[in-house]
Formats: structure tokens, C-alpha cells, sequence
């Protein structure tokens, strides 16, 4: 059982285990709390508190996740005392002279990071900002200052914002936590980048990943498993095609959960791959679920829930759940849960995540054809303003507008308002890059685009500074230049061969069409017999034609010729 009790107004959880001690510090602040312009303060905040550590002989550590962060440690009882006092004692006095060391360091990790057959897909469902910020770069290294980390720590780093936990079934002697007073932080509310669900996107990836927000429950996490064992057997055992296939159930915070499923695959077998899991996916939807598959994970969960130190060993996750304001059931409460979970539950959960659900398919593959629709890749309008077109490609424009930016390409339209920016990111080149909340981004390349110097001021002046991050000079190999061709481009040409030849067919029509109005306007069929067939009607419909192609291919040239001068 766990034990509720508070040590210098910190919530404080207790459950005590065999082996050694472990505890920890969870504060109820993340990634999904910051904003991409300020993304890694959490994390470098938590790399200076540990930092007085220095050497020690027993295990320590802390982490920065969704929407907590943890100090945590297994050692004797003698080390909390000395771990966690000194934990709260360097977030009031953070070492801010190593901020820039610990910056590096930083990096230095992000460099070094595995990425995840998951982390494709944050982004793309919440975009750039709250939950979707987990997957994104730590922008903030570039910014952040003293007291940026300071005023972070004093409202984040309280102790109505933390939990104790350890797995004791008392408090050590003399453990003190120095934290100011604050509030319990609410989890931030979920964002979306997605108009429609279920949907899919494409990377190049040999697989398949997906992910479906469901609510929080028992059968919920029966589903995981089942959805991991029906995986198995059908893309490993039976088919052949993968060799992982596993599916897991992670709480996001609030009353919702994240299922996650991914599948591997040889590049030749991802069609086969990705048919197979929508097929596993349609046959847990209707319900068609073995028995046998659902008494085996109930026996596996009922087992874990069985084991001697289970209240302590889901210590930090009841801490979570205590900061996040969800329940935290007893395993007897959660027992007879599992127990009462029947098939037509666990079809219940396959729908509502079937509902949900994005779909991360190889690239040269849709999933149209099992019901789900494409994830927007572009914006639904472009702003009003200056067009100035590429060096590299006609069909590239860039808009410079009162209200933002875009980018745009043919029929597609990549805009960032400047209003909803989630971070500018500025070269000392003069390239400039915009992300939009929703995750589309707009770069403006000087070496690419002629844009004169007071269309460069009057981006810079409506650029939100509080999301403006400062990146490091590029290596000049990593700018992009202009193809050959563009130095014979002006910067503000007058005209193309595409103006030309459209102007003069205008020309020639014009003329065909004044002659043919002098014929028609001049025949006298009266007096003269060779003039009757004149008045045809066939002869009026051709002198329509020649007007409106005329007037066609003048304001077709003029369209052309405006957009190469950057005008309205």
C-alpha cells in the first residue's frame, strides 16, 4: 500500500521494497510547458541543479519528459538526505556560470540521441508547440539566460508543484526540502494539427508506426497488449515480414493516453507490412478477438500486479498521477478492473483509437484506401503581398506580407502568420526561418530570392522578437546558392520569354479580331450578293473567340510580368 504524508509541505508518497532504497523528486513541469522558442529550459535547468553532485558512489540521475521532470536516486538511506536537500538547495541557487558550459553539454547529448521510430509523431499531430515539443530541436540553448533559468525554476520548482516519493515506509531523519511557495501547475491543454482523423502521412521509413490518443483506463491497456500479440503473430509468426512488432500504452497527463504500435520492414516488404497492420487494426475494430489473447494478458497484468513491491515500484508513476490531478488506484481496485475487461471492451478501445489514429507509412505509399485521409503538408491560403520569385524554380514564390509569410509552389501554399510563429530562426547571413504553431515552416534565403533591402527591413520589423533565436554562423558550403543559370536573371527582370511570346499572340489576335470586326462592320449583303455569307453566324462566334483570346492572353502576360517585378 502506498502512504500519504508531507515533509515541509511536499506531497510525499512512501511504499517500502526489498533491496536498495530509491527515491525521487517529480515536479509537474516539461517539455509540453515550454514554447519552441525557449524548448530545452527544463532540461538545462535540471543539468544544473544536478550538478553539485559531482562524483558519487551511488546511482543518481534526473530526466525531462512530457510534463514532468525527475530527480531520482538508488542508494542507502544515508544518500537522500544529502541528494534531494542538495537538489533543492541548487534550485534556489542555480550556478548560472556554467550555463553555457551546460549548454554544450547539452548538444553535445542531442547529438548523440537515438531517434525514436516514434518521435516522428508529436509533430505532426499536436505541431510545434505543447505535446508536439518533444520531438523538436532544444532552440532555447541558443537564447536562453541567467535569468531566464532563474525565473523558470521559481515558478515551476515549487513545492505545491512536487511530489516525494521513496520507497520507504518512513522518512529518512533530517531530509529537508528548500522549495518556495507556488501553485499546483495544471497540464496544458492538447493542441492539434491535424483537421480530420484517422490520418496518415509518409517519411522514408521502412515500416509502419502508429499512434492513437485514447481515454485513460483498464481496458485501454488491454488493448495495447492484445494489439502487440495479434501484431506478432500476424506480421512476424505468420507472414514473415517484420521482426518487431509491439505496441504500448503510455499516459499523457490528463484524462488520455497514448497507444502507441510500430512494425519493421525489409524496403520490399512494406506494402505487405503496412496491409497487414490495418487488416490487425479492422479485426480488433468488428470485435474478432481470441479469447485465449485476452486471458493471457489478463494473467501477465495479474501477475505484476501480484508481485510483493508493486506499490513501490509504480511510486514515481503515482507521483505523476498525483501532480496531474488522476486517480491512483489501489491494485486490488485495479484487479477487479482487469478482471471485469470483456472482448466488446476491448473492441470499444480498437474503435475509438481507430478514430484517432495517425499513420507514419514509407514513403511512395498512401493509406487512403483503409479510410484514412492525408495529413495537411501545406497551408490552405497564402497571405496577400509582394511575390518574388525563386532564382532556382519559376513555380517557387515567395509573399511577403502585412500578416506574414509564404512560400509558395504551384498550387501549394506553405504560410507562417505572424501571429501564430512559434519560433524565428535568424542566421547572420541574413537567412531567416518561421514555424508556424502548426508545424509548417517558411525560409527566406537572401541568396535565393531578390528581395530588395526595405522588403528584408520590413520582415525584420514585424518578426515577433520573444520567439527570435539567434542560430550560429553557417558553414559557407551550407548556404544555398543559385543555380548557373541566375546570374542572367536581373534582379527585378521586366520581362520573359514567357511574357513575350504571350504579348505578341495577344498582338495577333488583337489585329485578327479589329480586321474581323472592319469585315462584319463594312459587309452589305443588300447591295452586294458576295457579302451575304458574311452575316453567317459562325462569323460573330469566331469574332468572340478572337476577343476573348485577346483579353486572355494580355492579362495572362500581365499576371506573368507582374509577379517577376514583385508587385502587388
Amino acid at each position: 500500500m502506498i502512504r500519504e504524508t508531507e515533509v515541509d509541505g511536499v506531497r510525499t508518497l512512501l511504499s517500502p521494497k526489498s533491496g536498495p532504497l530509491a527515491a525521487g523528486l517529480t515536479f509537474r513541469v516539461g517539455r509540453a510547458d515550454e514554447t519552441l522558442a525557449t524548448g530545452g529550459i527544463t532540461h538545462l535547468l535540471e543539468h544544473l541543479a544536478l550538478h553539485h553532485r559531482g562524483l558519487s558512489d551511488y546511482h543518481y540521475n534526473g530526466a525531462t519528459g512530457s510534463v514532468v521532470t525527475h530527480f531520482h536516486l538508488q542508494g542507502s538511506a544515508d544518500d537522500v538526505v544529502p541528494y534531494l536537500t542538495g537538489v533543492c538547495d541548487a534550485l534556489a541557487n542555480l550556478p548560472v556560470d556554467r550555463l553555457e558550459l551546460e549548454k554544450g553539454i547539452l548538444r553535445t547529448e542531442a547529438a548523440g540521441r537515438k531517434v525514436g521510430a516514434g518521435d516522428a509523431m508529436p509533430p505532426w499531430r499536436y505541431g510545434a508547440q505543447g505535446y508536439g515539443l518533444v520531438s523538436y530541436e532544444e532552440l532555447g540553448l541558443h537564447r536562453l539566460t541567467a535569468d531566464d533559468v532563474r525565473e523558470w525554476a521559481a515558478t515551476w520548482f515549487t513545492r505545491q508543484n512536487a511530489v516525494l516519493w521513496i520507497t520507504s515506509d518512513e522518512v529518512p531523519a533530517g531530509l529537508r526540502l528548500n522549495l518556495p511557495d507556488g501553485t499546483l501547475r495544471p497540464v496544458p491543454r492538447p493542441t492539434s494539427a491535424l483537421p480530420s482523423t484517422p490520418a496518415y502521412f509518409s517519411e522514408r521509413f521502412n515500416g509502419v508506426v502508429f499512434d492513437a490518443v485514447v481515454r485513460r483506463s483498464t481496458p485501454a491497456t488491454v488493448f495495447a497488449a492484445v494489439l502487440e500479440r495479434e501484431m506478432f503473430r500476424s506480421l512476424r509468426q505468420e507472414g514473415g515480414y517484420s521482426y518487431v512488432a509491439d505496441a504500448s500504452y503510455h499516459p499523457r497527463g490528463d484524462e488520455f493516453a497514448t497507444v502507441t504500435a510500430f512494425a519493421d520492414a525489409l524496403p520490399d516488404k512494406n506494402d505487405a507490412v503496412l496491409g497487414g497492420f490495418v487488416d490487425v487494426l479492422a479485426k480488433l475494430r468488428v470485435g474478432r478477438i481470441e479469447q485465449a489473447d485476452l486471458d493471457s494478458v489478463r494473467t501477465r497484468a495479474e501477475e505484476a500486479l501480484r508481485q510483493a513491491d508493486h506499490d513501490a515500484i509504480r511510486l514515481p508513476a503515482a507521483a505523476m498521477n498525483a501532480l496531474t490531478g488522476q486517480p491512483n488506484p489501489t491494485a486490488e481496485q485495479t484487479l477487479d478492473e482487469l478482471r471485469a475487461v470483456s472482448v466488446d471492451d476491448v473492441r470499444a478501445v480498437a474503435a475509438e483509437a481507430t478514430a484517432t489514429g495517425l499513420l507514419l507509412v514509407p514513403a511512395g505509399l498512401h493509406a487512403k484506401w483503409a479510410g484514412f485521409s492525408p495529413a495537411p503538408t501545406s497551408s490552405t491560403a497564402a497571405v496577400a503581398g509582394l511575390r518574388y520569385q525563386s532564382r532556382q524554380d519559376e513555380e517557387v514564390k515567395l509573399v511577403v506580407g502585412d500578416e506574414g509569410l509564404s512560400l509558395v509552389d504551384g498550387s501549394n501554399a506553405g504560410t507562417v502568420r505572424y501571429a501564430d510563429c512559434a519560433v524565428v530562426k535568424a542566421w547572420p547571413d541574413g537567412a531567416r526561418e518561421l514555424v508556424g504553431l502548426d508545424g509548417i515552416s517558411v525560409r527566406v534565403e537572401p541568396t535565393l530570392f531578390p528581395l530588395p533591402a526595405e522588403q528584408l527591413a520590413r520582415i525584420e520589423a514585424n518578426l515577433p522578437l520573444d520567439k527570435l533565436v539567434r542560430m550560429p554562423a553557417r558553414d559557407p558550403g551550407a548556404i544555398p546558392r543559385a543555380t548557373p543559370l541566375a546570374p542572367s536573371l536581373p534582379q527585378r527582370p521586366q520581362a520573359t520569354a514567357r511574357v513575350v511570346f504571350l504579348t505578341v499572340i495577344a498582338s495577333i489576335m488583337g489585329v485578327l479580331t479589329l480586321l474581323c470586326a472592319g469585315v462584319l462592320a463594312t459587309a452589305d449583303p443588300a447591295n452586294n450578293p458576295d457579302d451575304e455569307g458574311l452575316h453567317d453566324p459562325s462569323m460573330f462566334l469566331l469574332l468572340g473567340l478572337l476577343l476573348f483570346g485577346t483579353v486572355a492572353f494580355s492579362v495572362w502576360a500581365r499576371k506573368i510580368a507582374r509577379e517577376r517585378e514583385g508587385s502587388r
